[in-house]
């Protein structure tokens, strides 16, 4: 990019909300997924739609690659910065622009929190259902953009499930409108079509939300077992006998031992599993779910059973969950997390087989996962200062893509493909498949500038390359940390 370029880039926006000093961009050289890194040529901060917009016109007509950011807690690598490109960094966005009770919608800018659109929507009995791990920082922008789940989406579905409509400027610099406040359109779904692109597309500039009314009573069970097996086993039990709970998770031993460590979780001791469980809605239907999920849990083979008495000792339990991934720190200083979903009645065999494959290549696996959709999220434990310890990683990460594929499932539940997974897409779809996303990505961004480089295969994807390095880090433009 030439002085000139940036001059006039610069000139979009107020003094002081261009970023290009080593230091400043340091913070946006990756993201969840640390491993690899690439250097931005700047970073703006926009603070209005408008100023998004302007943003997004002047890197279509100058062809300059753009990456839109959230909170970076992408854990594929979907926000890695592209080199000579800018990040627009979107935290300044971060108004809820209204909030209607009785349509039970909220509409939001792309930089709010998710966890905040709840705290203002619990006066009015009302919460918004998605709910990943990292609710407290992520913004709704970044969860449009990879269709985040979270604990509870078994019951309530993804964030696609709860996005009415949106406003987005898209990466030729027009300006849309997709759905609207109510799920009586008609016509192609245009705003199902836009969740999950991975910023492909464009940026959301407001996105409607679907709010529901808070659960009148909860539920809130956490079993211990001696194997992960005999936990599989349980979900497998609690599936079939057609309860719908909201939540089913289930943490191993490496799990547990890391968030006691972060967060002092009390679980029960000399387990090699834990589930939660949790029922929610009205007092009399879960008084009646409560005890056929008893019945099941008691002949589930459990070690000990804790019900939650109030909400503080629910929350207790949820914390520790919500926790792991962050809390796994304590244990490695590195690891890399994957999000393969499998069909739920070979759960108990894909634990196995990554139990098995951990114990080959000399790494720890943890394993913490949404059982009630059979989505993986085994955490592999490594060292990147010990040599060859990133590459054993990556490609015990890779094994376990390809069996969930094998298995009948997915390469991504609610992460994305990003750069993590792109050389993966094959083993999941066909040539003609990818041709045709490729297709509708062009229709969208015809340019190729928006977010450049994620989901579409390339000779060898950098966080989980087959084989050899990749040819960005050959040419000395992303580097592993």
């Amino acid at each position: 990019m030439s002085a000139d370029v940036m001059h006039r880039l610069a000139a979009l926006l107020p003094t002081g909300r261009l970023m290009s000093a080593p230091a400043q961009l340091a913070a946006y050289a990756s993201d969840g997924l640390t491993a690899f890194r690439a250097t931005p040529r700047a970073v703006v901060a926009p603070q209005t739609a408008e100023e998004v917009i302007a943003l997004v016109r002047f890197c279509h007509a100058e062809k300059l690659p753009f990456v839109a950011r959230g909170s970076g807690t992408s854990l594929s690598g979907g926000s890695l910065p592209v080199p000579d490109g800018i990040v627009i960094a979107l935290n300044r966005l971060n108004r809820i622009l209204r909030l209607d009770p009785a349509q039970r919608i909220a509409i939001v800018e792309p930089g709010v929190i998710n966890a905040a659109v709840t705290a203002a929507a619990q006066p009015h009995g009302l919460h918004y259902a998605p709910d990943p791990s990292s609710q407290s920082i992520c913004t709704i922008g970044g969860n449009v953009a990879f269709n985040s789940g979270g604990a509870h989406c078994l019951k309530h579905g993804m964030t696609s499930n709860h996005v009415l409509g949106l406003k987005a400027v898209l990466a030729t610099g027009e300006v849309v409108e997709f759905g609207g406040p109510s799920r009586e359109q008609v016509g192609p779904d245009w705003t199902g079509l836009f969740v999950g692109n991975e910023g492909l597309f464009g940026i959301a500039l407001e996105i409607t939300l679907q709010l529901l009314p808070r659960a009148e009573t909860f539920h809130t069970v956490l079993a211990g077992y001696r194997t992960l097996e005999q936990a599989g086993d349980a979900v497998s039990a609690i599936v079939a006998s057609w309860l719908l709970p909201g939540a089913l998770e289930i943490m191993d031993a490496l799990a547990l031992e890391a968030a006691v460590a972060a967060v002092h979780a009390d679980y029960p001791p000399k387990c090699e599993a834990v589930l939660i469980v949790e029922l929610e809605g009205p007092k009399e239907a879960v008084a009646a779910e409560r005890g056929r999920l008893d019945d099941i849990l008691a002949r589930s083979g459990a070690t000990e059973v804790r019900v939650a008495r109030n909400a503080a000792e629910r929350g207790a339990i949820w914390k520790g969950r919500k926790s792991a991934f962050s809390a796994v720190g304590r244990l490695s200083p590195d690891f890399i997390v994957q999000d393969g979903v499998v069909p739920r009645r070979r759960l108990g065999e894909a634990l196995r087989q990554i139990n098995g494959w951990s114990r080959e290549a000399g790494l720890r696996c943890a394993n913490v996962f949404h059982a009630g959709d059979g989505n993986l999220h085994p955490l592999i434990l490594y060292d990147g200062r010990i040599p060859g310890d990133l590459a054993r990683a990556e490609a015990l990460a890779g094994r376990i893509l390809k069996m969930c594929v094998a298995m009948g499932g997915s390469i991504t539940g609610e992460h994305g493909v990003g750069v993590e997974k792109r050389d993966y897409l094959p083993d999941m779809f066909s040539a003609d498949e990818i041709g045709c996303m490729e297709r509708v990505h062009a229709a969208f961004d015809p340019l190729g500038i928006a977010n450049p480089g994620k989901m579409f295969p390339v000779a060898g994807a950098p966080a989980l390359a087959q084989s050899g390095l990749h040819p960005l880090e050959k040419a000395g433009v992303i580097s592993r940390e």
